[in-house]
């Protein structure tokens, strides 16, 4: 029996087999759950996606366009519909024009920090809305974050400020659905990671070099840290947990010089 055996979750946020969500995902597969997902409504995301998916040959795999509300209840009450119900979630979706983040942020538009905060944001508290009623006995959500909403890294400009409000965002989510569903909200601030999302980055190999020098581990995290960092926090080992920022970054955040 694993830490997951009968459990159902739902992963948001596979892009490619470099994705943190899929560190999770695999993690969470070597302990017995059982994973519907969502990819990008796209032909080249649904591609990826099902390829990466067909050895588990998972029951849903399906499209979700994040900034359309109806397209979110269209994918739970299939979950609904498949499961009844859900026990775990993990968000790990994030996204701005390349030419918003590289620019800086007193320069971002309007219309793109609308764009990055409506899909990195704000889709966390329109996910999570439709997966507490999944959850009657309770539950865990996982997000992702990074230290750029915390400090300045330059290079991460809109980004950043949307790290910040997912990452408080969670706070004020973790008190709405613990109170009385029992559900509870956490993030992960993970080290700088190559994956889709930090290929619109300027420099972003001289911030993993500068992160491996800083940090007390002197290297950078493996995915296989976030994904066991996310087994942790959705799991019933972490039950008095939530509301948190967890940084896996192997010490980065904590050293100053």
């Amino acid at each position: 029996m694993g830490l997951f055996s009968n459990k159902i979750g739902l992963v948001m946020g596979v892009a490619n087999d470099h994705s943190i969500a899929w560190a999770m995902s695999e993690a969470l597969y070597a302990e017995g759950a059982e994973l519907a997902f969502t990819h990008l409504p796209t032909p080249s995301g649904e591609r990826r996606v099902k390829r990466l998916l067909e050895p588990h040959a998972p029951k849903l795999v399906l499209p979700c366009d994040v900034q359309n509300d109806a397209d979110i209840a269209r994918v739970f009450e299939a979950v609904r519909g498949v499961y009844e119900r859900l026990d775990f979630l993990v968000h790990s979706i994030a996204f701005a024009p390349p030419a918003e983040i590289r620019r800086p942020y007193l320069d971002t538009s309007r219309a793109g920090w609308h764009l990055a905060m409506d899909i990195s944001v704000y889709s966390l508290v329109a996910v999570c809305r439709e997966a507490a009623p999944l959850m009657p006995e309770g539950g865990a959500i996982v997000t992702i974050s990074y230290f750029g909403g915390e400090k300045v890294m330059p290079g991460y400009n809109v980004m950043g400020v949307c790290k910040a409000a997912l990452e408080h965002s969670v706070r004020y989510l973790a008190w709405d659905l613990g109170r009385e569903r029992k559900i509870r909200i956490n993030a992960i601030s993970a080290g700088p990671m190559r994956t889709l999302s930090s290929a619109g980055i300027s420099d972003f190999d001289q911030m993993r070099d500068h992160a491996a020098r800083k940090s007390c581990l002197n290297r950078n995290v493996a995915p296989a840290e976030l994904g066991t960092t996310g087994l942790y926090l959705l799991s019933h080992l972490s039950n008095g947990v939530t509301g948190e920022l967890i940084h896996v970054d192997c010490g980065y955040s904590i050293v100053g010089l």
